[in-house]
């Protein structure tokens, strides 16, 4: 009854009496995998290509990057209190942070290893380049860097 489709999702033949007369329904993974054939985000997003997969995970590891940029103390102090205007662009800035992050979490809801291991290496990498100092910017000596959640 179960089998694997063509992006690697568990397929099920929908029961006739509820309309479906052999349409198949697409369910998700509930438990990790490894492949490229997995969808991100979009229905039919990246397919069943290597290339485009590769595509996928490039934009997950920048979405991380820009994340940490966002948090970054360089831009946490651009948009600091003051103004008016600051603190709307403080709020803007964000709200941005926080819709890319809920972004990033819906592709690690795809429950494929990549996008975890590039999710995380595009957080590593930006907390290097961003908040460790390595482009500059970074924290004080002792000071903790907030948590990326928050």
């Amino acid at each position: 009854m179960a089998d694997m489709g063509r992006h690697g999702m568990a397929m099920a033949m929908a029961p006739a009496a509820a309309g479906g007369a052999g349409r198949r329904k697409r369910y998700m993974h509930m438990t990790f995998y490894w492949g490229k054939n997995s969808e991100i985000l979009f229905t039919g997003w990246p397919g069943a290509s290597g290339g485009m997969y590769a595509l996928a995970l490039a934009a997950v590891f920048a979405l991380a990057v820009l994340l940490e940029f966002l948090g970054s103390p360089r831009v946490q102090e651009s948009s600091s209190l003051g103004s008016r205007r600051r603190r709307a662009t403080a709020a803007a800035v964000h709200a941005v942070r926080v819709g890319l992050a809920y972004l990033l979490m819906l592709a690690l809801m795809s429950f494929n290893v990549g996008v975890l291991l590039a999710a995380v290496a595009g957080h590593a990498a930006g907390f290097l380049a961003f908040r460790a100092g390595l482009c500059g910017g970074g924290y004080k000596k002792g000071e903790l860097a907030p948590a990326a959640c928050c």
